[in-house]
């Protein structure tokens, strides 16, 4: 995958939701939230490589250079403990970081917007890409035109009811389909926003 690009991976079910209902932080994704992931996490709740179609995508995932994610998401898994597969992790807020933040040196709390935060991430992460964690930092991305692609992990599942993803969106977005995998887990949609 090219340097520079910035790209938005989420599992969402069929109804738009990222996050089941009763999402907060006690209850990070809300009831059912494991049920998105079921393609690449085993009974124990652990990151498996899948077999397959699927493995493509996994393995594309895991080649990211630096992230950016939202606040929101961040604070939900504290920051991962400092360390997302050791890649630096960017996060704009105007609020500054909370204390556990000074230990993480590999997490940037940036404070001047979501364009330098993700000018920041895309500088950090070289040849790589930037992955976008968070459905509002998704769509303040999508707004401020510094989002480049989506990678869509559909489920077959109605949720009826959480956190959807693109709940507000500034105005109409046109997208182009880059890749379709579909396997019975789920069907992987890429797509290339359109400028």
């Amino acid at each position: 995958m090219p340097g520079s690009v910035s790209m938005l991976y989420m599992a969402m079910s069929l109804d738009g939701y990222i996050a089941g209902p009763g999402d907060g932080p006690d209850n990070p994704g809300g009831e059912g939230f494991t049920r998105l992931h079921d393609w690449f996490v085993d009974a124990d709740g652990k990151f498996v490589r899948p077999s397959g179609p699927d493995a493509e995508l996994y393995d594309e995932l895991e080649t990211f250079g630096a992230v950016l994610a939202g606040r929101r998401t961040v604070e939900q898994v504290d920051h991962w403990g400092g360390d997302h597969h050791g890649r630096p992790v960017f996060v704009p807020s105007h609020r500054p970081p909370g204390p556990s933040v000074a230990n993480y040196p590999l997490v940037t709390y940036v404070s001047d917007g979501i364009v330098s935060a993700m000018a920041q991430a895309k500088a950090a992460a070289g040849d790589r890409y930037v992955l976008v964690h968070g459905a509002y930092t998704a769509q303040r991305a999508l707004a401020a035109g510094v989002l480049d692609e989506l990678q869509i992990s559909q489920i077959p599942v109605l949720f009826g009811g959480g956190r959807r993803l693109f709940d507000v969106l500034p105005a109409r977005l046109e997208l182009e389909i880059v890749r379709v995998i579909d396997t019975p887990q789920a069907t992987h949609l890429r797509y290339r926003v359109l400028r």
